[in-house]
């Protein structure tokens, strides 16, 4: 069953397009280092508080519940990125901690501690860090995501899937925020 799941967001990942400004800046079979960056017109402020509700932006097809709604993040060091999974005919009703919060400086920085999708069910530890930044008028919003550990599945090969997805939420973000602009030409 592990596997088929495996297979199954593998292969959602790849059908995803590539991401112009995303980028897996290091990648080894211990772990790999995703880079994400946007630019937004919004202040660090706005940025800030429509980070703190994936549910308004996060994709529910990477969700556990297929459903963004059921996401939740409690802005608190210590505070849950988690999913409340409601049951379907023999399913139990659940929960899945994605991430939790282990650094918070409120309109600067947030860094959870978690393995996303697929890395979750390894022996790995996964840290992302979401930046914003104030550029003129607009916010750049980086997010630095790094994993490492022993995997089953070869994490060299993972890397590029699971930049994929990040890019995506971070796309999704920026776009509840309003012009997503290209942080190198400055253009939509």
């Amino acid at each position: 069953m592990h596997h088929q799941v495996f297979f199954a967001l593998a292969a959602a990942f790849a059908a995803l397009p590539l991401p112009a400004v995303a980028e897996v800046a290091a990648s080894s079979e211990s772990g790999f280092v995703s880079r994400n960056e946007v630019l937004v017109r919004a202040t660090p402020e706005e940025a800030w508080n429509e980070m703190l509700e994936p549910a308004n932006w996060w994709s529910g097809a990477h969700t556990y519940s297929g459903d963004s709604r059921f996401l939740v993040l409690r802005a608190t060091v210590g505070g849950c990125f988690c999913e409340a999974i409601e049951s379907s005919g023999d399913d139990p009703d659940g929960e899945v901690e994605h991430m939790r919060i282990i650094y918070m400086a409120p309109y600067s920085t947030l860094r959870m501690s978690g393995g996303l999708g697929p890395l979750q069910s390894e022996a790995v530890t996964g840290v992302l860090t979401m930046t914003l930044t104030p550029d003129g008028e607009m916010t750049r919003i980086g997010w630095d995501y790094v994993v490492g550990g022993y995997s089953r599945m070869p994490l060299a090969e993972l890397a590029p899937l699971v930049d994929q997805v990040i890019r995506e939420q971070l796309l999704r973000l920026a776009a509840r925020l309003g012009t997503v602009m290209d942080p190198a030409s400055r253009r939509p």
